[in-house]
Protein backbone atom coordinates (compact mmCIF):
# COMPACT_ATOMS: atom_id res chain seq x y z
CA UNK A 1 0.00 0.00 0.00
CA UNK A 2 1.19 3.33 -0.55
CA UNK A 3 1.70 6.24 1.77
CA UNK A 4 -1.28 8.05 -0.44
CA UNK A 5 -3.24 5.09 0.01
CA UNK A 6 -2.54 4.46 3.55
CA UNK A 7 -3.16 8.50 4.12
CA UNK A 8 -6.97 8.42 2.54
CA UNK A 9 -7.92 5.30 4.42
CA UNK A 10 -6.02 6.88 7.82
CA UNK A 11 -8.44 9.86 7.09
CA UNK A 12 -11.49 7.72 6.09
CA UNK A 13 -10.82 5.54 9.69
CA UNK A 14 -10.47 2.91 7.15
CA UNK A 15 -6.96 2.01 8.69
CA UNK A 16 -6.46 -1.19 10.78
CA UNK A 17 -5.17 0.07 13.99
CA UNK A 18 -1.54 -0.97 14.35
CA UNK A 19 -1.31 0.81 10.86
CA UNK A 20 -3.23 3.98 12.13
CA UNK A 21 -0.92 4.00 15.30
CA UNK A 22 1.72 3.83 13.12
CA UNK A 23 1.01 6.38 11.21
CA UNK A 24 0.11 8.56 14.39
CA UNK A 25 3.50 8.20 15.75
CA UNK A 26 5.13 9.83 12.52
CA UNK A 27 2.59 12.20 12.07
CA UNK A 28 3.01 13.66 15.84
CA UNK A 29 6.89 14.10 15.15
CA UNK A 30 6.70 15.45 11.57
CA UNK A 31 5.63 19.16 11.21
CA UNK A 32 5.47 18.75 7.31
CA UNK A 33 2.94 16.09 8.06
CA UNK A 34 1.17 17.61 10.70
CA UNK A 35 0.38 20.54 8.30
CA UNK A 36 -0.35 18.17 5.64
CA UNK A 37 -2.84 16.48 7.39
CA UNK A 38 -4.76 19.19 8.81
CA UNK A 39 -4.96 21.04 5.61
CA UNK A 40 -6.24 17.86 4.05
CA UNK A 41 -8.82 17.35 6.82
CA UNK A 42 -10.13 20.95 6.15
CA UNK A 43 -10.30 20.44 2.41
CA UNK A 44 -12.25 17.06 2.82
CA UNK A 45 -14.55 19.08 5.30
CA UNK A 46 -15.19 21.53 2.92
CA UNK A 47 -16.07 19.47 -0.07
CA UNK A 48 -18.46 17.45 2.03
CA UNK A 49 -20.23 20.93 2.97
CA UNK A 50 -19.85 22.65 -0.52
CA UNK A 51 -23.80 23.08 -1.55
CA UNK A 52 -23.63 24.59 -5.36
CA UNK A 53 -25.81 27.34 -5.89
CA UNK A 54 -26.08 26.86 -9.76
CA UNK A 55 -27.31 23.38 -10.87
CA UNK A 56 -25.52 21.13 -13.51
CA UNK A 57 -27.03 20.91 -16.79
CA UNK A 58 -28.28 18.15 -18.24
CA UNK A 59 -25.55 15.65 -19.82
CA UNK A 60 -25.93 15.05 -23.42
CA UNK A 61 -26.45 11.53 -24.83
CA UNK A 62 -23.44 10.68 -26.10
CA UNK A 63 -21.65 11.57 -23.28
CA UNK A 64 -23.47 9.98 -20.69
CA UNK A 65 -22.66 6.95 -22.75
CA UNK A 66 -19.18 7.45 -22.75
CA UNK A 67 -18.95 7.94 -18.99
CA UNK A 68 -21.28 5.01 -18.53
CA UNK A 69 -18.81 2.82 -21.24
CA UNK A 70 -15.60 4.55 -19.06
CA UNK A 71 -16.66 3.43 -15.84
CA UNK A 72 -17.84 -0.18 -16.78
CA UNK A 73 -14.17 -0.67 -18.03
CA UNK A 74 -12.84 0.69 -14.69
CA UNK A 75 -14.82 -2.01 -12.90
CA UNK A 76 -13.58 -4.92 -15.05
CA UNK A 77 -10.05 -3.50 -14.49
CA UNK A 78 -10.99 -3.71 -10.55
Amino acid sequence: MSEKDALSEYLDQDLPPESCEQLERHIQDCAPCVEFVESLKKSIALGRDFQSSVEAPPLAPEVRERLRQAYQRAVKKA
